[in-house]
């Protein structure tokens, strides 16, 4: 078994490594075959990301399904109009971004170690709220991902997994947000985050959208800054 230490820092990585890792995460975001495998991992914060929030607003969870085709569902109780449910709308585009946005911070104070063991309790958490069993496989596979690195590989290893996912969540979170955007101009997603968020609060779908937009390119814009030291 690796020498982990949860509390401490681990040294730096060298700067080919960070170049490498956003090289792979862009090789597995960007063709469209591999996105379609690639985008489930995506789905899981999207979805993670909408049960959090509507935990953290008193919001009861009823449940999250993670689909083959890389849709998901989660069905909350609660309040069908108020802030609560407007987080809630809002937390599933931004989730993977913001999620990034967080690892890249705790790698840049080369807390690499610390980074998969929060991974890894989220996934858990939310296995226990999954009610499907494509959900509980996808969940499954990558938190033991996740902890198997964590436990049983050595430094480098560990910093090579973390810095491809933090570069995952950064350049994954954009891609789905310009679908989005693609499906609305031809007349599709009419019941999207970005429409029920219009209902919610009588601000155009559009803008909406645009949030979304400036959540993600923000996040890849400033993760990355982390991630590569400048």
């Amino acid at each position: 078994m690796a020498s982990t230490d949860l509390l401490g820092t681990q040294p730096a990585p060298d700067l080919w490594l960070v170049v490498v890792t956003a090289v792979a995460a862009l090789a597995v975001t960007a063709p469209h075959r591999l996105w379609r495998v690639s985008r489930n991992a995506v789905t899981i914060a999207h979805e993670g990301g909408h049960g959090l929030i509507a935990l953290l607003t008193g919001r009861r969870l009823d449940g999250i399904r993670l689909h083959s085709d890389t849709s998901g569902l989660t069905v909350s109780r609660g309040r069908p109009t108020g802030l609560g449910m407007v987080l809630t709308a809002a937390a599933g585009y931004t989730a993977p971004s913001l999620l990034g946005l967080g690892g890249a911070w705790l790698l840049a104070a080369h807390r690499i170690t610390l980074l998969l063991w929060v991974a890894t309790a989220l996934l858990l958490a939310m296995l226990v709220m999954i009610r499907n069993a494509y959900g509980v496989l996808t969940v499954v596979v990558t938190g033991a991902a996740f902890l198997l690195v964590s436990w049983l590989t050595e430094p480098d290893v560990q910093a090579a997994f973390a810095y491809s996912a933090v570069w995952f969540l950064l350049l994954g979170g954009v891609r789905p947000v310009f679908e989005l955007q693609g499906k609305r101009r031809h007349g599709g997603a009419p019941d999207s985050d970005a429409d029920q968020l219009s209902r919610l609060t009588h601000v155009p779908a559009a803008l909406w959208l645009f949030f979304f937009h400036a959540v993600s390119l923000c996040s890849l814009i400033g993760g990355g800054r982390w991630l590569l030291g400048l």
